[in-house]
């Protein structure tokens, strides 16, 4: 969606509160994936409380949305480094329910990602129809562009994003204005179906088709005045029928649809045109670029759309609460239903129903109610009712006045301003109060609004005027907040459900980092007596950082120049080593019984091998010891990274990581991790993968500081190449993909290097600058991940 094509009133509105934030900026490869937010509580004036918002930064539309391996993948339109629309990026968050969301990292950046990065969608390529696939995961791609269609896709779980082709659109719309892809399966025609706004002197939406997600053909194209921008389009079973079903074309102007027919190809409409919100349907107001998740376990239609306006200190916009969506045949026809999803019970407390009753003037049988967020559902009968008007009051005060009213006009059949027919003679309301957010929804009907509530009026009343209506039944419900359940950046496997004992814990790109004066503790849920356990821990500044667990021992490092373990009252061992801070350091702790191993950056032995019987089992965590420190992939019993050289190894340049069984560079230049291995004569292997920027590559005969060394690397320009420093020795040329992982293999025999991609022998050279020397890793202006790395002679 473009948010230039806000009205002038609108930026004047916004103009009004927005405060000077710095202009967004494109991003570089070294520094993806970005997390450029403050710490936050969740719990500002105005941010709703399970209703999503980013972090921080600007949002508008919902992109992207789809279910992969047991979580809800939500992408938006956002700008993480200021409160207005600018240089769009694509936020990224993900939930196990649709309720509880946790914000990761930035998805796609301008500098790193080819595209202006506005509006789309996103599929899982399960079936691997476009031949991406490269290790478990199945590719993500994500549709984004504007007058054409660029795809972005993710091998490793949408942890990133590479762009395809270098950025070449796999739609072209040439000089008509395009944008808002949203793809979908169409399983009778067994295709894919792309339906894309273009205008084309009109407003309207193309429809093209596609065997493989990448190559698209035009089919067809629909017009109608209303369909401008964020196209959407699902088929739903009528009254829940699954033979009787009707396709959905919905579009962001008016929050407008059409129910009709689909062959693969052709849209043909067979209703009027219907608002499926009657909140907004302009940029920026409380309701619009709805856009539907895709890959639902449950087969659901579930929807989500933007609700701007809303805003506090730090944060600009959230989402509606997302709906199942269906149709139901009503007197006047078949309509869309929203209906807000079954998981939003995990929030629900306090449950209070009152029954049936005939409701005067003048009394409020919820007189005692006070609530801040919550959830309400009547039910009214209109057979002999004599009122003009009724329903809720919300927010009230002690003098009568109050926040919002939302009404039943029982002589102009509206709720809340908008029309509502009876069905069989009654009145359904159900409502959802936030902070800042009313969500409003009846039989066929639904209404999003913006409202500043007052937290210092939370009175609910229940009202008549003119005469008595009918109360059928009644529920009240609390609404608990959805937040903090996630860890945003601390890669681990132990779990949600992380505590703070001491300090300030706050997310990074780099990880979870904690401050203190003394100790502090980051504690998850997972306890083990018996364990491996291992993570990266960097000493931002001060004293000592280190991996805690069976709650009481912690094994750490120590700028003092030690590793140590420790527990409280008594330091069990020490080793003597250097420790720099901002150098990021491998710890890795073995205990069985009361015996204790702790190993530093892989070393072939323990450094500490001691005993000790305090504990014998508890929790797994971080510790942090006077000053900040970084801690980052904490894993418990698993293989980490596969190799056979031996360690300690060490970085020479860049940052270096081990997220699962890999170990991970980035930097901005070459950057180099050795192992304490050499060797001359050999084969030498691994997997390699450039995650996002040029190379990734095997090191060998190098010295310590690797000003001297030969490198092979898959170069995503193009090419394997075989080089020392100053002198590129050969070159083969070949399709190198971003993100997709490759076999690499060296081996050298005296002068001879021959170098093998994929198993096939590719480079075979002549050098004799370096008879032999150490086994290393190299990166270079960028991320890139290896795994599996041996040698053998």
């Amino acid at each position: 969606m473009r948010i230039l094509r806000l009205a002038v009133a609108v930026v004047v509105a916004f103009a009004a509160w927005v405060v000077v934030a710095p202009v967004a900026s494109a991003g570089s490869a070294a520094d993806y994936p970005e997390f450029p937010y403050p710490p936050t509580s969740y719990d500002e004036p105005l941010r709703g409380q399970f209703h999503f918002s980013p972090r921080a930064g600007w949002m508008n539309d919902p992109n992207g949305s789809v279910y992969y391996r047991g979580q809800y993948h939500l992408f938006f339109q956002h700008n993480p480094h200021g409160l207005g629309w600018d240089t769009m990026h694509w936020g990224h968050a993900t939930s196990p329910d649709l309720v509880h969301w946790t914000q990761k990292p930035v998805a796609l950046e301008p500098g790193v990602h080819a595209g202006d990065l506005w509006s789309g969608n996103g599929i899982v390529d399960t079936g691997n129809v476009t031949g991406l696939r490269s290790g478990d995961d199945d590719p993500i791609l994500l549709f984004s562009g504007t007058g054409g269609v660029t795809v972005h896709y993710s091998l490793d779980g949408a942890r990133t994003f590479q762009t395809y082709d270098h950025g070449r659109e796999v739609v072209d719309t040439g000089d008509h204005t395009s944008r808002d892809p949203k793809v979908f399966w169409h399983a009778p025609s067994r295709r894919w179906v792309m339906v894309l706004y273009v205008n084309e002197g009109q407003d309207g939406a193309n429809f093209y088709t596609s065997p493989d997600l990448l190559h698209w053909t035009f089919r067809s194209r629909f017009t109608a005045d209303w369909l401008f921008e964020c196209p959407d389009m699902y088929q739903l079973p009528v009254d829940g029928n699954p033979g009787d079903t009707r396709w959905v074309l919905s579009a962001a102007k008016d929050n407008s649809y059409v129910l009709g027919d689909f062959d693969g190809t052709t849209f043909t409409p067979t209703s009027p045109v219907r608002r499926q919100d009657f909140g907004g349907g302009s940029a920026g107001s409380p309701f619009y670029a709805s856009q539907t998740f895709t890959g639902d376990p449950a087969g659901r239609v579930v929807q989500t759309a933007w609700q701007g306006g809303n805003h506090g200190a730090t944060w600009t916009g959230n989402l509606t609460f997302p709906v199942q969506l269906g149709l139901r045949t009503f007197a006047d026809g078949i309509r869309l239903t929203r209906d807000p999803i079954a998981e939003l019970a995990a929030l629900r407390r306090d449950p209070f129903d009152l029954g049936a009753r005939t409701l005067q003037p003048g009394t409020n049988p919820l007189e005692r109610l006070r609530a801040d967020t919550y959830e309400l559902t009547a039910q009214f009968d209109l057979a002999g009712a004599t009122a003009s008007k009724f329903g809720f009051r919300l927010h009230t005060r002690a003098d009568g006045t109050f926040d919002r009213e939302v009404s039943y006009d029982r002589n102009a059949h509206t709720l809340y301003g908008a029309p509502l027919a009876p069905v069989n003679g009654r009145v359904t309301v159900h409502l959802l109060v936030d902070r800042g957010q009313l969500e409003i929804f009846g039989d066929g009907y639904s209404y999003t609004d913006n409202v500043d509530f007052d937290p210092g009026a939370q009175g609910i009343s229940l009202f008549t005027e003119g005469g008595s209506v009918h109360l059928v039944s009644l529920r009240f419900n609390r609404i608990t907040t959805a937040w903090g359940t996630g860890e945003s950046t601390l890669d681990n496997n132990l779990g949600n459900g992380w505590t703070p004992t001491g300090g300030t814990w706050t997310d990074t790109a780099a990880g979870k980092q904690g401050t203190a004066t003394g100790d502090a503790f980051y504690l998850s849920t997972t306890t083990a007596s018996d364990l491996s356990y291992e993570g990266d821990v960097r000493i931002d500044s001060g004293a000592a950082a280190g991996l805690t667990f069976r709650t009481g021992y912690t094994a750490n490092v120590d700028t003092a120049g030690v590793v140590k373990l420790w527990r409280p009252g008594r330091d069990i061992a020490t080793y003597a080593t250097p420790i720099t801070a901002g150098r990021t350091y491998h710890l890795k702790v073995v205990a069985a019984g009361e015996r204790i191993r702790v190993y530093l950056d892989r070393s072939a032995q323990p450094v500490i091998d001691a005993t000790d019987t305090a504990y014998a089992d508890g929790r797994l965590g971080a510790n942090v010891f006077d000053g900040q420190a970084t801690v980052d992939n904490l894993q418990l019993n698993t293989p980490g990274f596969d190799t056979n050289l031996a360690g300690p190894w060490h970085p020479v340049s860049g940052t270096w990581t081990a997220p699962g069984t890999t170990v991970q560079s980035r930097g901005a230049g070459d950057t180099f991790y050795l192992s304490s291995q050499t060797g001359a004569d050999f084969t030498y292997s691994g997997d390699l993968t450039p995650v996002n920027g040029v190379a990734a590559g095997l090191v060998f005969r190098a010295n310590a500081d690797a000003t001297a060394h030969y490198t092979a690397n898959v170069d995503v320009n193009g090419l394997v190449k075989l080089w020392r420093p100053g002198h590129d020795i050969a070159t083969y040329p070949t399709t190198i993909v971003p993100g997709r992982t490759y076999h690499l293999s060296v081996t050298a025999r005296g002068a001879n290097i021959r170098v093998s991609l994929d198993g096939v022998e590719v480079i075979n050279a002549t050098d004799t600058t370096y008879p032999s020397g150490l086994f290393g890793l190299n990166g270079f202006a960028g991320t890139a991940r290896f795994r599996a790395v041996h040698v053998t002679s």
